[in-house]
């Protein structure tokens, strides 16, 4: 049985098109133009995958004017890069992606406050450790997701999937938005990773990149300067210019339309309604620096997602409250200065006490609330903590010693948690320079004796922070600072009369019966890392604390 299916481009100032095709020999089909701007045509197909390209009378400066020339639509959910050409399913007469049928819609998934964030390559996360028909692909993920769950994990932002030339990239500049990576498995393997994250109440977030495309993408080839800025859109920065940007300043009045907007506003409903993702990472926000189409964007995903909750989250290096609710677009702002201050202090660098407060409360940075913000010790465009300390001289026990240190601060501080793959246990491989170099993390490591007592910290604070509504809310106060023996103290509570202090001593010194005084007064606090009840002596608290180490007391 046939049916008639109906191929579509939006080219609305170029001259001429059609298209070209396994249904057809490879022999040119005429496309109509219509006043919408879009070339279409309607040809007859059974059942099954095709293989398909346009040709088009281009209206990019790189080629003769009007120049005829191949191209894989812009829309394509399946490519072949090195076919150059896409693939089209048909299945009952309809276009459609796969046959694959989710399991897990109806499952509860955790609401922002209550995040961990683990952040990942597919291509890297897997190695050695899993079959190799499994090794850098979603089915060696999903072969990695009880671990996840060990670790307490349950929200993971995979890096770009979105397809690319060649079998490794960090797929930082999209040639192709509606198509996932090929390396990494099918649609299916990718729907079904997502479908095993939410049976176990694992939201997932992909990084998505809308400030700038590849330079073989198919609009740059269709028409360069209807989709982007002729010029760099962001001169006050040129040392991060990745690529064409998009031109969201662009209103096509003939059409009433702004291409740009109406492009990437079809990219976010299909990777939410076909994909079932549960947030964005929003990459290069303050080089996009167009707040309007964000929050435009934005509303779209909430709609689009309902009644699932969804998380908007920008890279803005620096960060900036303006991003954010309530009055920018996004919901959270990847927290840079968290990293950028607290990593030094723990590498033995002057301690600036007001500096670190304004980091563990980012309401004193001007953001509204704990989940406008992810903190971070190190992401994929930041050198691991264990390797920021060897290059600080700082190896062995120590290292592992001021690892556990980080942990509790992250865990502890205001905001959303996030850790990039294997910091957990001890990743410290140098960060690579290039984003072509595989770079997988070591899972040997928690072989070893530190690199798995470390794991057991981060999986013990994670499983605090999420028992303790304390350190989920907004409620966060210092009690204590003396910046001569670099030690802080703070509280955080919530209004179920949870009550958590962190006392920390960033020093190289072994401070013994040390005392903090305004401690809050309770029938007993106990040492949550020691497992022991300490008394207070009135409002002061006497406790050992050695170099470079945090305590943890929970009212109970």
């Amino acid at each position: 049985m046939e049916s008639l299916i109906e191929f579509t481009l939006f080219a609305p100032r170029n001259q001429g098109a059609v298209l070209i095709g396994s249904f057809s020999d490879w022999q040119e089909i005429p496309m109509q133009k219509d006043e919408d701007g879009y070339f279409r045509t309607q040809i007859q197909l059974k059942d099954g995958v095709y293989q398909y390209k346009f040709r088009v009378q281009t209206k990019s400066p790189n080629f003769a004017p009007d120049e005829w020339i191949d191209i894989i639509d812009p829309k394509a959910t399946d490519v072949n890069e090195t076919e150059k050409h896409a693939r089209v399913r048909i299945k009952d007469g309809q276009r459609i992606v796969d046959t694959y049928i989710w399991q897990n819609d109806e499952i509860p998934l955790p609401d922002n406050r209550k995040l961990i964030i683990y952040e990942m390559h597919v291509a890297d996360f897997t190695g050695d450790e899993i079959d190799p028909d499994k090794r850098g692909k979603y089915l060696g993920v999903i072969a990695k997701l009880d671990y996840l769950c060990k670790l307490g994990i349950n929200a993971i932002e995979l890096m770009p999937v979105n397809e690319y030339p060649g079998n490794y990239s960090w797929g930082y500049k999209v040639r192709h938005y509606f198509a996932t990576e090929s390396s990494y498995g099918s649609t299916e393997d990718l729907k079904q990773l997502i479908d095993e994250c939410h049976a176990r109440g694992i939201r997932v977030f992909i990084d998505a990149i809308y400030n700038h495309t590849d330079e073989e993408c198919p609009l740059m080839l269709i028409d360069r300067n209807y989709w982007y800025y002729e010029h760099k859109h962001y001169p006050e920065d040129p040392a991060n210019y990745w690529g064409p940007e998009f031109n969201y300043d662009n209103y096509d009045e003939k059409l009433n339309v702004k291409p740009a907007w109406k492009y990437i506003g079809d990219v976010v409903q299909f990777w939410i309604q076909e994909y079932h993702i549960d947030g964005i990472r929003f990459d290069a926000v303050r080089q996009l620096a167009n707040f309007e189409f964000l929050d435009w964007l934005a509303k779209q995903t909430k709609n689009h997602a309902a009644p699932k909750e969804f998380y908007n989250i920008a890279e803005h290096i620096p960060d900036t409250n303006t991003v954010v609710k309530p009055d920018g677009p996004l919901d959270a702002c990847w927290h840079e200065s968290f990293r950028y201050f607290l990593v030094p202090y723990i590498c033995g660098k002057s301690l600036e006490l007001k500096q670190l407060k304004e980091i563990l409360d980012p309401r004193k940075q001007g953001y509204a609330s704990a989940v406008n913000v992810i903190n971070y010790l190190a992401t994929h465009d930041r050198q691991r903590l264990l390797r920021e300390l060897g290059d600080t001289g700082i190896f062995d026990t120590e290292a592992f010693k001021r690892a556990k240190l980080a942990a509790v601060m992250l865990m502890t501080a205001m905001g959303i948690p996030m850790l990039w793959m294997g910091e957990e246990f001890g990743e410290y491989q140098q960060k690579s320079e290039s984003v072509t170099q595989p770079q997988k993390i070591a899972w040997s490591l928690l072989k070893s004796d530190r690199n798995h007592d470390l794991f057991n910290c981060y999986k013990k604070l994670i499983a605090l922070r999420q028992q303790n509504l304390a350190l989920q809310s907004d409620n966060i106060e210092f009690l204590y600072e003396n910046a001569n023996d670099r030690v802080l103290a703070y509280r955080r509570w919530d209004q179920q009369n949870s009550h958590i202090v962190v006392v920390v001593n960033f020093s190289t010194l072994n401070l013994t019966r040390y005392e903090i005084p305004n401690f809050p007064i309770a029938e007993y606090w106990r040492d949550w890392l020691g497992n022991y009840e300490v008394e207070t002596q009135e409002d002061v608290l006497v406790t050992d604390l050695p170099s470079y180490t945090a305590k943890i007391f929970v009212y109970q």
